[in-house]
C-alpha cells in the first residue's frame, strides 16, 4: 500500500526518550530532497539517503541526568520497507511517510556526573527512539 512522498521542507522527528535529552532533537528537522528534477510543487523529493538531515549528521551535544555535564553522541535511523519505495531510476528508492521507524543515538563521548570522587560516566552506550516522517504533501502517493 502507499504513502504520501516525502519532499525538501518535510520533517523528521526523533524522539530519544528520557532520561536521554539531546537538544537538537527536541524539535522536528527539515528534509532537503535530493531527487533534482523529480519534485513535488517545485520542491524537490527526498530518496533513501535524505531522511537524516546534515545537522543531525554530526555528533549531537547531550545529558542524561544524573549526568549533566554534556556528552556527545551521533543518531542512526534504520528506516522499514512501510518508509521506501521500490527503486527509482535514480538507483534509489523515494522516502515516503510510511510508519515510525527506529532511531539509535549512540554515545561517542560521554556525559559525565560531576562527584567529590571524581567524575562519573553514563554507562549507556545506545540509548534506542522512534523517528516518523512528518509530510505537508496531501496529493502525491506512491508505493
Amino acid at each position: 500500500m502507499g504513502d504520501f512522498v516525502m519532499k525538501t521542507g518535510d520533517l523528521v522527528k526523533v524522539t530519544i526518550p528520557p532520561p536521554a535529552v539531546v537538544p537538537a532533537l527536541q524539535e522536528p528537522v527539515p528534509l532537503q530532497g535530493s531527487a533534482g528534477s523529480v519534485t513535488i510543487n517545485g520542491l524537490s523529493v527526498c530518496l533513501q539517503g535524505d531522511e537524516l538531515p546534515l545537522e543531525l549528521a554530526e555528533p549531537l551535544p547531550y545529558t542524561a541526568p544524573p549526568f549533566t555535564v554534556p556528552g556527545l553522541g551521533t543518531v542512526k535511523l534504520t528506516l522499514t520497507p512501510s518508509n521506501l519505495t521500490v527503486i527509482t531510476k535514480k538507483g534509489k528508492p523515494l522516502l515516503i511517510k510510511g510508519e515510525q521507524f527506529v532511531a539509535m543515538f549512540t554515545v561517542t563521548d560521554p556525559a559525565i556526573q560531576p562527584t567529590p570522587a571524581g567524575p562519573v560516566t553514563d554507562p549507556v552506550a545506545e540509548k534506542p527512539g522512534t523517528a516518523q516522517f512528518i509530510t505537508t504533501n496531501t496529493i502525491v502517493q506512491a508505493s
